[in-house]
Formats: structure tokens, C-alpha cells, sequence
């Protein structure tokens, strides 16, 4: 009976339904990633598809080294599980970003191992060599770009545009032209071990010297381009394994952070060229609260209690969430403003700009996590023609989406983005630590405008603040 059983689990037809269960139900659980209240059961029915995925391609072949498996997927569950659990809501995009570049490297790797493992590719279809050399040097520049992104959003490094002046470009060239020469060389019968190696380091350099010259504000798209890249990689893997699931799951993740990447890019007015080519969005650097802002003008700062009675008299409070709001993990305490708002009569709604935070829906979870309700988050779209009839506009900690110049400053760096109108309101309350400038690094007249008050200190606390206030009208 256990022969029969075994012969089963291992026929080539039976793999191959399990196969297409799994990415059947990958494609599935990304259709629930579409919208916030399918987003949790989408994620989950993906989940349970790789598990399938990876039952399936434990049975391709009678693997003797149990231990190492095992090893290995006790490591990857140990470190994996609690980094995700733990992560907090402004380190996702690091997290993010370092689990792509994991993933990047982990393609490389295996190109690498299957060149060893078949002595330089020897006897190997020639689809198949390219296939795998495609891999490793996109896999080794996904896994080198993500981290130079992970650092920069860790702040392990400063965020401005790293570069060699003139030299940049000849070294790009120079080292991506290096490796796809070794690929060359490979390709054509050689079987020196050195190549290889010296192709992944030359990737490595490639995908440094990528990411670096890029500044901290097209960091949210340059994570998206590189998940993109790691997805492509995972796919060319595939080719060269045999994976029908490995191939399928790489496309859609190739092609979903592709489309994702031209709407972020589309969203900030940029082509994904100028994102590359970089030298834009150094980080703000702070500056103590005062009276004159950097461009001149006067800021009126305001009090709790002033904020409490001019919303609690307003028809309509849109709230404008940005990074602040994450830093300081405010959401809950926005929820309960809100409601108690709207206990007084108060209609309230949420403006969610595409790249508000670090990553593409950041204050969409944010806001979810605290029950927000769905039909109050309004995108930019949607919510921009409500600014005009709007008494009071709330922005917390939102810097560049709301700033003015990208509409009428011809020379700004941001000029042609589309922005949330918040200085069509009657009023505008900011909420911000200091005068310091956003990711973009410069400056915004917004908080100069005359119909500007801004209230300083961390944000969760501004928002208890006034919702003490309004509790004692």
C-alpha cells in the first residue's frame, strides 16, 4: 500500500495539479488585494497557495538531505514570523524592501548552485543557460538595490542622491556591461567557475551603484521597480527548474510591481526613467519650530483648543494623513477625533494621496487598523473637488502631497505632480513636529498661507490634545 501511496504522491500528474491549485489560488488571493475589506482573505488564500506550491516541489524529486530542508524552513519560519509580526507600521516599506532583496538573492544563489551542479552548464539546453543567467544578474542587483533601499529608509544611510559625478554613468555601464559579457562567455561553452562569481559581484555593483544615486522620496518607487525586477528573476528561475508555479508566481509578481511602478510614477508626474536616472529627494533635514518659515513667510501657530473650536463648529473636516501620522502611530486617536465630530454634527472625511507614507496604501491600512470606515477614505481624485466647500483641513504630518508649488511653481523639483488641494480650504491645521522640510527635501508655502495655523509637537499627542478639548465644548 505505502509503495502505492508514494508512487502517487510522486506522479508527474499529480504534481501538476498541485501546481496549478497553487497559483490558481495565487492569483485569486491577489484579486482580494484589490480592495481593504478582501485585502486580510486575499493575503491568507495566497498563503495557503505557496504552502501548496511548496508540498508540490518537495515531491518532484526523492530528496535525501531532509535535515537541511527542515533546517532551512525552521530558519526562514523562526526569523521570518516575528520580524513580520513585530515590524511596526513605519518600517513596513523596509521590511518590504529587505524581504524583496531576499528574495533576489536567494535567485542568484540558485543560479549559481545549478552552474556547479551541472559543471559550468555543461550538457544544458542553451534557453536554459540564458534563462539562468538572466536570474542571477537580475536577482544580484534586486538583492544589492533593495538593501542600498532598506538603508536609506532605515536611515542607516542619509537619503540624498549618492553618485560618482561624471563617473556614474561609464560605471553603470561598465559593470552591467561586464556581466552580461561573463553571461556571454558562459553561454558560449566556458566553464570557469570565475565567471560566474565574477558575474554576480559585477550585478552587485551594477545595482549599488543603481539605487544610491536615488533620492529617499523615489525610494517608495525604486522598492516597487526592484520587487518587479525580483519577480522577472524568479520567473527566468523557474525556466531553468522546471517550476510551473515558481514561473507563474514570478510573472505575477513581476507584473503587478511593474504596473504598480508606472502608477506610483504616474502619480508623482515622473516617468520611471527620471526615477532611475535619479538626484531628486534628499530627506528633509529638521529645523526648530519659529515664527518665519524657510520661504519667508509668517507661521501662525495655534493651540489645541483653538484647533477643537473651529472644527467643532465646521460643516465638513477633511483629514489629510501623511508619515507623520505613522510615526507617531496616531490612527487610533484620529478615529476617536473623528467620531466624536461627528457626534457634534461634524461630517469628516479622509484624503488619501497614492504615495502618502512610504509605500502605495500606507495610510489606507493605517486607517483600517483603527475601523476607519471604508466609504470615508476618498482618493485624491475623489476628494479634491471637495476642498473647495471644505471648512477645515487637517493635515498630519503630510508634507510634499500638499504642497503648492507642484500646481504653480514652474522651477520646483515636484512641479506637475498632482497634490491634494488642501489650500482651497476655508482653513488649514497642520500638525507637525517642526518647520523641517518632507522627503523631497523642500520647502512648503502651504504652512506660510495666511489661512494656515500650524500646531507643533508629535502628532498623536496633538490629536488627544484636541480631542480633550472637543470633549469639554
Amino acid at each position: 500500500m505505502q509503495p502505492v501511496l508514494a508512487s502517487f504522491l510522486t506522479d508527474v500528474d499529480f504534481k501538476s495539479v498541485l501546481y496549478i491549485v497553487a497559483f490558481s489560488l495565487f492569483i485569486y488571493g491577489l484579486s482580494g488585494l484589490t480592495g481593504p475589506k478582501t485585502a486580510v482573505q486575499g493575503n491568507r488564500i495566497a498563503g495557503v497557495g505557496m504552502v501548496i506550491a511548496v508540498v508540490a516541489t518537495l515531491l518532484v524529486d526523492p530528496f535525501h538531505n531532509w535535515f537541511l530542508i527542515l533546517l532551512g524552513l525552521a530558519i526562514g519560519f523562526g526569523v521570518g514570523v516575528p520580524a513580520a509580526r513585530q515590524v511596526k507600521m513605519t518600517a513596513m516599506p523596509q521590511m518590504v524592501a529587505l524581504f524583496n532583496g531576499v528574495g533576489g538573492g536567494a535567485v542568484a544563489l540558485i543560479a549559481w548552485a545549478e552552474f556547479r551542479g551541472t559543471g559550468g552548464f555543461e550538457f544544458t539546453p542553451t534557453y536554459i543557460v540564458i534563462f539562468s543567467l538572466f536570474s542571477a544578474i537580475v536577482g544580484s542587483v534586486s538583492f544589492w538595490g533593495s538593501n542600498v533601499a532598506f538603508a536609506k529608509l532605515q536611515e542607516l544611510i542619509d537619503g540624498k542622491p549618492r553618485t560618482l559625478g561624471a563617473l556614474q554613468l561609464p560605471a553603470q555601464l561598465l559593470t552591467l556591461g561586464g556581466a552580461i559579457a561573463c553571461a556571454i562567455a558562459i553561454t558560449a561553452g566556458s566553464t570557469s567557475e570565475i565567471l560566474i562569481v565574477l558575474l554576480l559581484v559585477l550585478a552587485a555593483i551594477f545595482g549599488l551603484l543603481l539605487v544610491l544615486p536615488i533620492g529617499g522620496a523615489d525610494m517608495p518607487v525604486v522598492i516597487s521597480l526592484l520587487n518587479a525586477f525580483t519577480g522577472l528573476a524568479a520567473a527566468a528561475a523557474g525556466v531553468s527548474l522546471d517550476n510551473q508555479a515558481l514561473i507563474v508566481a514570478g510573472m505575477i509578481v513581476g507584473a503587478s510591481g511593474t504596473i504598480l511602478t508606472q502608477q506610483m510614477a504616474i502619480a508623482m508626474n515622473r516617468t520611471i526613467t527620471s526615477v532611475i536616472a535619479g538626484g531628486f529627494g534628499g530627506g528633509g533635514g529638521e529645523a526648530a519650530a519659529g515664527p518665519a518659515g524657510a520661504s519667508g513667510g509668517t507661521v501662525t501657530s495655534t493651540s489645541a483648543s483653538d484647533v477643537a473650536i473651529q472644527m467643532a463648529y465646521a460643516r465638513l473636516v477633511v483629514v489629510v494623513p501623511g508619515y507623520g501620522m505613522a510615526v507617531s502611530q496616531a490612527q487610533h486617536a484620529v478615529k476617536e477625533m473623528a467620531s466624536l465630530l461627528e457626534s457634534k454634527g461634524v461630517e469628516v472625511k479622509y484624503a488619501i494621496h497614492p504615495v502618502a507614507g512610504r509605500m502605495p496604501g500606507h495610510m489606507n491600512v493605517l486607517l483600517a487598523e483603527a475601523d476607519v470606515p471604508y466609504d470615508q477614505l476618498k482618493e485624491m481624485d475623489d476628494i479634491n473637488g471637495e476642498f473647495k466647500r471644505t471648512d477645515v483641513s487637517l493635515v498630519i504630518g503630510a508634507n510634499d502631497v500638499t504642497n503648492p508649488d507642484a500646481r504653480n511653481k514652474a522651477d520646483s523639483p515636484i512641479y506637475g505632480m498632482p497634490i491634494l488641494n488642501v489650500d482651497e480650504s476655508a482653513s488649514t491645521i497642520v500638525l507637525k513636529r517642526s518647520m523641517s522640510s518632507g522627503y523631497a527635501g523642500i520647502d512648503n508655502p502651504l504652512f506660510t498661507d495666511p489661512k494656515t495655523s500650524m500646531l507643533f509637537g508629535d502628532a498623536k499627542a496633538s490629536v488627544e490634545a484636541i480631542t480633550e478639548e472637543l470633549k469639554a465644548l
